[in-house]
């Protein structure tokens, strides 16, 4: 059970985490953080959560969606302040996703040169958006500008 020296405002948390009251509610709604309430009905945040914000905050400049966040978050204990091994095992999960992401710029830059103002979109030539034609079986026009999703590549 926390202590109440333990808790904090909603709006000490904000401030010390450099996040609006806002940020901290929407959060909250999509279950990266937790807020206990008092009697008042008013929230109080373990200290813990300022480790998950920093977290949260870091994560989303690294290019994780909320979504992975969230599942990432949803690995470390609920009962207790995660500790370092906690957090490294974290990072360690988050490594393969950063490299993914980093072979995948690596790859838009090399194809970068040939790809703007081609315009092709729905061209076999189109390495990026579009290798072989796939998406002209779609329909017309840029299916992929249209909402189209491309199929997931292959694991490597």
């Amino acid at each position: 059970m926390a202590h109440a020296h333990d808790l904090l405002t909603i709006g000490t948390i904000a401030a010390r985490s450099g996040i609006s009251v806002s940020a901290v509610r929407y959060y909250e709604a999509r279950g990266l953080i937790a807020a206990l309430r008092t009697s008042g009905g008013q929230r109080r945040y373990m200290r813990g959560d300022l480790r998950r914000i920093a977290f949260i905050l870091i994560a989303q400049r690294l290019g994780l969606s909320l979504d992975d966040i969230a599942a990432e978050l949803a690995n470390l204990p609920q009962n207790r302040t995660p500790n370092r091994a906690d957090w490294a095992a974290a990072a360690a999960r988050m490594a393969a996703t950063i490299d993914r992401q980093i072979a995948h710029l690596v790859q838009m830059r090399e194809n970068l040169g040939g790809c703007i103002g081609c315009g092709c979109l729905s061209l076999d030539r189109c390495a990026l958006y579009n290798a072989g034609d796939k998406a002209a079986a779609r329909g017309a026009g840029p299916r992929y500008t249209m909402g189209d999703r491309p199929a997931a590549k292959p694991a490597d």
